[in-house]
């Protein structure tokens, strides 16, 4: 199950990434993370990019309101999201 934590309207999880994959899409679960293809490669940012705009048609929210808060440079990032809930971020790793 992925690990989230809601607090001030909004919701802070953890993401694995898949850079260069086909296309963007949603992998489950890894360690008690959301694991998430993106398709972009992990240059000047371009990854992080697509990882909150994917997030955010995902989470149904606007993309100005996903942020990468930490792991940048890594594939293993911090990522927070306001006006969406814990349980909107379980249901995209059960594939739902």
């Amino acid at each position: 199950m992925v690990e989230c934590t809601e607090s001030g309207g909004a919701v802070t999880f953890r993401v694995r990434v898949a850079p260069r994959a086909s296309r963007s899409a949603v992998a489950g679960e890894h360690d008690g993370a959301l694991k998430v293809r993106v398709a972009a490669p992990p240059v000047e940012g371009a990854a992080n990019a697509e990882l909150a705009r994917f997030l955010a048609r995902a989470l149904e929210v606007p993309a100005g309101r996903v942020e990468v808060v930490s792991g940048h440079g890594s594939k293993s990032k911090l990522v927070r999201a306001r006006g969406a809930t814990a349980e909107q971020v379980r249901r995209l790793a059960e594939g739902k």
